[in-house]
């Protein structure tokens, strides 16, 4: 990556929380508890008061590719192959290498799987944000990308205003944000397909270039606060659509609490079943899509039918835990206190611009109207800090959300809910006891690199802390294996005797891990043979 694109990659992720800070943390501080730490707020998950075991002893990380990218999402077939997209607008087929064997991201970087870069918006706070596989992709090759784009630059990037009477704004007195109109840039969902490129999709090394259809297309009053993450409900199947409150800060015009916008909220959509040009009109959609029947706001004529949960600022990096698909989990960055992970139900109504996180949050100017505190009944955070505690420079902080850890890699991590904060370069996690009950507790451990790692890694002088730079995302594979998507490159979490750390439960795995073994996916009775033996030893220790 050239230093201008490297730089402009670093500013994305600086202004996605509309904050100022002089200088930022290339690494983690080396002061972390051992204990799990209580959320500071009483208000945060419901009740802290509960013992668990001890958290990690720390997490060993192997760097297996450079580059910064911002999402990797597994192949739909199952094997050891994955999507990597940057925020340019560029995807690319890879492999994967097994875990320890020294192997590294495998790909040509000279031919991408597909290339929008003409199409992209690509400055500080815009790009390619997210790629998504519809759930039957190995049959009908159907995939969706969202992006930003410009309209002055881009003629195929035009669409209604998200600012206009029915939210009570009026884009005519907004005037220019950095020398951008209202508007004049725009969040868009696109659907693309391998067909025509191989005999079926399995096979496809490149996606066609054209885009099929325009699903969604949304113009945004202010230059910042779009996210525009898209992923597929594993038990659903529909398409939702993290959307940010579109504000540079403060949310003047109370996007996400105002029922009739789109902002600040989570939507689900059905891409399956489209929509005719007069349902499109009468029903005021925003593209090609159809609302599910069971969206909560359906049959509501205050609130629009696309949304599936309001109340958030920007939302960032969500995803459903593949043991349980009910437990959808997303980071919300704040803006000058709070952090927070909110666990998504439908319908719920997480707080912003009334909360920022537990805490009331009082907007500096508001042309747009409030909303009472006793007017809402919302969800608060099941884990979160302040700014005052991330072990960062300057103050600023920004939540970057995660995974359960569902890999049998590091058994001692199984079943936590793995996240970080962009500046900090924290190893944190979540721990829910008793499961399902929706109450967590926070740890920051230790973490290293491991020094047999197929590509080095850079550390602090004098310390076994490594430089990650900023942590933009996590991916999770087709192993469950979890991966860090830093601006110094992709790291891979693995096995913690590797890094010295005490895993008594790796003892069952360790030299089963250690034969040597196909790319391919393990035989499912082996995952079982696995799990089972995990299982036993968990109820030992």
């Amino acid at each position: 990556m050239s230093s201008s694109l490297h730089t402009l990659f670093l500013s994305f992720f600086i202004s996605h929380i509309l904050k100022s800070s002089s200088s930022y943390p290339f690494a983690a501080r080396s002061r972390m508890p051992s204990e799990f730490e209580p959320l500071s707020r009483d208000r945060v998950g419901k009740g802290l008061g509960f013992s668990i075991s001890k958290p990690p002893k720390g997490l060993c990380l192997e760097k297996i590719g450079d580059g910064a990218y911002l999402d990797m999402v597994p192949h739909p077939d199952g094997s050891n192959r994955a999507f990597l997209a940057n925020l340019q607008g560029k995807v690319w087929l890879v492999s994967i290498p097994d875990e320890g064997s020294n192997g590294i991201l495998e790909f040509d970087e000279s031919k991408p799987f597909l290339d929008i870069s003409d199409c992209v918006l690509f400055d500080s706070g815009h790009g390619l944000m997210g790629i998504a596989f519809h759930p039957n992709f190995t049959q009908n090759g159907r995939f969706f990308l969202s992006y930003c784009c410009d309209q002055t630059k881009n003629p195929n990037c035009s669409g209604r205003c998200s600012c206009d009477s029915d939210v009570n704004c009026d884009p005519s007195k907004l005037g220019f944000d950095d020398g951008v109109l209202p508007c004049q840039y725009h969040v868009v969902v696109a659907e693309f397909t391998v067909n025509g490129t191989a005999s079926e999709p399995t096979l496809a090394e490149s996606a066609n270039p054209l885009e099929v259809r325009r699903i969604f297309t949304m113009g945004v009053p202010y230059r910042g606060g779009h996210a525009g993450q898209i992923l597929f409900g594993p038990a659903d199947g529909y398409l939702y659509l993290m959307l940010a409150d579109g504000s540079d800060g403060d949310d003047p015009y109370n996007f996400a609490q105002n029922k009739r916008s789109l902002l600040g909220k989570i939507l689900r959509i059905d891409v399956d079943n489209l929509p005719s040009t007069r349902k499109i009109k009468d029903q005021g959609l925003w593209g090609n899509y159809c609302i599910p029947r069971d969206n909560p706001y359906l049959d509501d004529k205050e609130l629009e039918p696309e949304i599936f949960a309001l109340g958030f600022r920007d939302p960032w990096r969500c995803s459903f835990d593949s043991k349980r698909p009910s437990y959808f989990l997303c980071g919300d960055s704040g803006q000058d206190q709070y952090e927070e992970i909110d666990m998504v139900k439908k319908g719920g109504n997480y707080g912003w611009r009334v909360y920022e996180g537990p805490l009331l949050f009082q907007p500096s100017e508001s042309p747009g109207g409030n909303t009472s505190a006793s007017s809402i009944h919302p969800i608060f955070p099941v884990l979160g800090y302040t700014h005052s505690e991330i072990d960062n420079i300057g103050g600023s902080a920004s939540v970057v959300g995660g995974y359960f850890y569902r890999s049998m890699t590091d058994p001692c991590m199984y079943g936590r809910y793995l996240y970080t904060d962009l500046y900090a370069g924290s190893v944190l996690i979540g721990a829910e006891s008793p499961e399902g009950s929706g109450n967590f507790t926070r740890a920051k451990i230790p973490f290293t690199c491991a020094p047999d790692s197929s590509q080095q890694c850079s550390f602090v002088k004098g310390s076994s802390i490594p430089v990650l730079g900023y942590v933009f995302s996590f991916a999770e594979d087709n192993r469950k294996d979890i991966y860090y998507l830093t601006s110094t490159g992709v790291y891979r979490v693995t096995r913690p005797r590797r890094c010295g750390y005490l895993c008594p439960k790796e003892k069952a795995v360790v030299s089963e891990y250690d034969k040597p073994h196909s790319s391919s996916s393990f035989p499912e009775d082996f995952d079982f043979l696995l799990l089972l033996v995990f299982l036993i030893l968990h109820s030992v220790f």
